[in-house]
């Protein structure tokens, strides 16, 4: 056992040899170092991406979103970006960009040991410099969460790790291709093809040595050189690059004399993304595919996915226009309705509200001015004034087309324009329906027993609140005090009848089937006033509820994709209608939906007949708001469900008028001008028609099976069975002398003593073959339709 008088000269003899080392220990130090460096960066290669990814990164395809009939929508890239190769870009690109970045770049392997060593001293004496060949800058811009961004040691070794594999797999040429076209040049803009658009107005291939000296000299910092904003420092920083030109022999010294005193002479234009005729799905689609592809190791930007959407091209393609069409013709309504002074001026108090809304308002008033004279400064700004009515006062629409059978998607408009108003009005916007809603508060009650030719009188309906409030809805008028039938209270979408009847059903009971039968995100308050439509909605789940209704009372949720496929058409996945949900009884939804036709055959909906033209079996119904705040209309067809709401993006502004701001004016136009095309065009069946339910337990099992087995086909499945029956149904059809079936109900419907007449111009309108019964004029805009 050692004692402590032992021990004390071994810990003197030890410490003598930590302040004189040995010329062994000193060796073993300074091998150490180096050893521990190679240690740990053998431990971070298996963090830096493989070779199989560098692979996939160098021959990356973006997702291709494809029509149901196999039209290109679009395409989903990581950025906006056009690849060219190598013999596409101005040598004088590759020339500046290897004098100033890279000089050694064709004797190194991926790290150039001579230029590391010098950043490295300069660095650690204070002054920072980099060293990263271009082959470690392509690193970070493939990689930027493998390798990092932060400027630490485990960063750099990780970033020399990937260009050593990158080298491995590329040549020199595709390293200078993958880097021009993936490196970052500020407003979106990606590649060297983009760059050249954006800065210049040309292609990389036209680039001029200055223009190229110029953009590879924003490589050192794309906000701090930029041409646009700081044309100095760019300037500075192009001569710069033509200095390194000129060191490295690409360019002379009198040429560089001459060039270096030009100025920029940038031509800048913001490059947007090509959106394609389904901007507002496609956002919606990315979203689900990003999760689809996470679920199952696939990525959208990279991986070559081919996704076939419901989209039919033919029906999107018309729906733009429709929507483009209208829009354009209540535009010119809306600005001849808010451009007197009278109307938009300080004067007005909505005015002067939005006014005090405004960023401008808000920044005045911070400057020290009062509230009174912040306002004054304002409205006497006549460009102020404009700019500010101008985009209050811009109209929007949106519009949604289904297939009812399978729940598909067929045509999606969310804005007039995605380019100035992004915002979807088809699954974002939330507002209030209207009159549309009613076809729930009808169903409820014939669910309940109630039958379509049970009466009303059509009289004045004082309903009592809870905290003494009483509600008294009203049609803009005086009440008939004469009965009428539900069929016809639906059909003129009266008020006094439908408020009535919700008190027998009850809120309750009313939201539940909305509910059910497809308005499922949307909060729905069950008061009596939710039968003329308070509770703000979604368009898209207005027209799923619709699709229920010609779905025989089974809802189906909406789908957006039938299958996906690799590049070599193998296929990845493949997705079927989503489980069926009965909601409502086939027969009383089939009493809802024949109701519904005679909002078509004589009601608010006429238009549709007399207007465009369409004899098909088709029901629906019309929607106003108060003030005529939001117009409405959806339709229903066998083979198509189509909806469309038209209005403002602030609910304070209106078109202004008693007879644009109608559903039946406004929305209408939109849906009957698609439905008429589509119809023509054969998108759908013009002889397609509701059947009503089969009678006994035994003729309703056979029919559940039929739709069953239609479900399971694929939309191009059910096409061709569909032309197959026409086919059959042609070969053994009647002469062409019988008479051809009626196209509405053969029972007759009496109109009440109280309907207004056809109006002229309308009547006109019509069809000589078609005969039409009376169709009353839009419910007055004083009251909610």
């Amino acid at each position: 056992m050692i004692t402590l008088f032992q021990l004390k000269p071994l810990l003197a003899q030890h410490l003598a040899r930590l302040h004189r080392p040995t010329r062994r220990e000193l060796l073993w130090a300074l091998a150490a170092l180096p050893a521990l460096l190679l240690a740990y960066t053998l431990a971070l290669i298996p963090f830096t991406p493989g070779i199989s990814d560098i692979r996939k990164a160098k021959q990356e395809i973006p997702a291709q979103i494809l029509s149901a009939d196999g039209k290109l929508l679009t395409e989903f890239k990581w950025a906006n970006r056009v690849w060219v190769p190598l013999n596409e870009i101005a040598p004088s690109v590759v020339n500046a960009l290897i004098a100033t970045e890279d000089h050694r770049f064709y004797q190194h392997w991926g790290l150039d040991w001579r230029r590391t060593a010098s950043a490295a001293l300069h660095t650690f004496s204070g002054d920072r410099q980099g060293g990263s060949t271009i082959t470690q800058q392509l690193a970070r811009n493939l990689y930027p969460e493998e390798v990092g961004r932060a400027a630490t040691l485990t960063r750099k070794l990780k970033e020399a790790i990937t260009a050593f594999k990158i080298e491995a797999v590329y040549t020199k040429p595709e390293i200078l291709e993958t880097y021009l076209n993936t490196v970052p040049f500020l407003y979106n803009a990606f590649g060297i093809e983009m760059a050249a658009r954006t800065y210049f107005d040309k292609s990389a291939s036209e680039l001029d040595l200055l223009e190229s000296a110029t953009l590879v000299g924003m490589l050192k910092g794309n906000s701090y050189y930029n041409p646009v904003l700081n044309p100095e420092r760019a300037q500075a920083r192009r001569n710069t690059v033509l200095a390194q030109m000129v060191k490295h022999e690409l360019l002379t010294a009198s040429k560089f004399d001459s060039l270096k005193k030009r100025p920029l002479h940038v031509e800048f234009e913001r490059q947007s993304e090509p959106t394609g005729p389904v901007p507002h799905f496609a956002q919606v689609l990315r979203k689900w595919l990003i999760d689809w592809a996470d679920r199952n190791d696939y990525n959208i930007y990279t991986d070559g996915l081919v996704v076939r959407t419901t989209i039919d091209s033919r029906l999107q393609t018309v729906a733009n226009q429709a929507v483009a069409r209208q829009g354009r013709q209540l535009q010119a309504q809306a600005d001849a309705a808010w451009s007197p002074r009278s109307v938009w001026g300080e004067r007005n108090p909505l005015v002067q509200t939005l006014l005090r809304e405004t960023p401008d308002y808000r920044n005045a008033l911070a400057s020290g001015l009062s509230p009174e004279l912040a306002l004054k400064k304002l409205s006497s700004d006549a460009s102020f004034m404009r700019q500010l009515r101008e985009q209050k006062t811009r109209l929007q629409a949106g519009f949604l087309a289904l297939d009812p059978r399978t729940g598909a998607i067929r045509a999606w408009v969310g804005s007039r324009d995605f380019a100035t108003d992004p915002f979807d009005h088809v699954q974002q916007a939330k507002r209030q329906p209207g009159s549309t809603f009613k076809p729930f508060v009808y169903g409820a009650a014939f669910d309940k027993g109630a039958k379509p030719d049970d009466t009303l009188v059509d009289q004045a309906v004082e309903i009592k609140l809870p905290g003494g409030e009483v509600w008294r809805p009203s049609d803009g008028g005086e009440p008939s005090g004469e009965p009428m039938t539900l069929r016809d209270g639906l059909a003129y979408s009266k008020n006094t009848i439908t408020a009535q009847l919700m008190q027998s059903v009850g809120p309750s009971r009313v939201a539940n089937l909305a509910r059910a039968m497809g308005v499922r995100q949307s909060k729905l308050d069950p008061v009596p006033a939710l039968a003329l439509g308070t509770s703000p909605v979604t368009l898209r789940e207005m027209v799923n509820a619709y699709g229920t209704i010609a779905h025989d009372g089974v809802f189906l949720e909406p789908m957006m994709v039938t299958r996906i496929e690799n590049t070599r058409g193998e296929i990845l996945a493949e997705f079927a209608p989503a489980e069926p949900e009965p909601v409502l009884d086939p027969e009383v939804n089939y009493t809802l939906l024949d109701a519904m036709r005679g909002v078509i055959n004589k009601g608010t909906g006429a238009a549709i007949r007399s207007r465009f033209g369409i004899r098909g079996d088709v029901a629906g119904k019309t929607g106003t708001t108060q003030d005529n705040t939001d117009g409405w209309f959806i339709l229903i067809h066998p083979q198509l469900v189509a909806g469309a709401w038209v209005g403002f993006n602030d609910g304070r502004i209106t078109l202004r008028s008693d007879y644009w701001g109608q559903g039946a004016h406004s929305a209408l136009p939109i849906v009957g001008d698609i439905t008429a095309q589509a119809l023509r065009a054969g998108v759908i069946d013009a002889k397609a028609r509701f059947e009503p339910p089969p009678v006994g337990l035994l003729a309703q099992w056979a029919q559940r099976m039929r739709q069953w087995s239609q479900e399971l086909l694929t939309p191009e499945q059910q096409a061709k069975q569909a032309k197959q029956a026409q086919q059959a149904q042609a070969q053994a059809a009647a002469p062409a002398s019988a008479p051809e079936p009626p196209l509405v109900p053969a029972t007759p419907v009496i109109a009440p003593a109280s309907a207004p007449s056809t109006p002229a111009s309308e009547a006109a309108s019509a069809p000589a073959n078609v005969v039409l019964p009376p169709v009353p004029s839009e419910i007055p805009a004083s009251a909610p339709e």
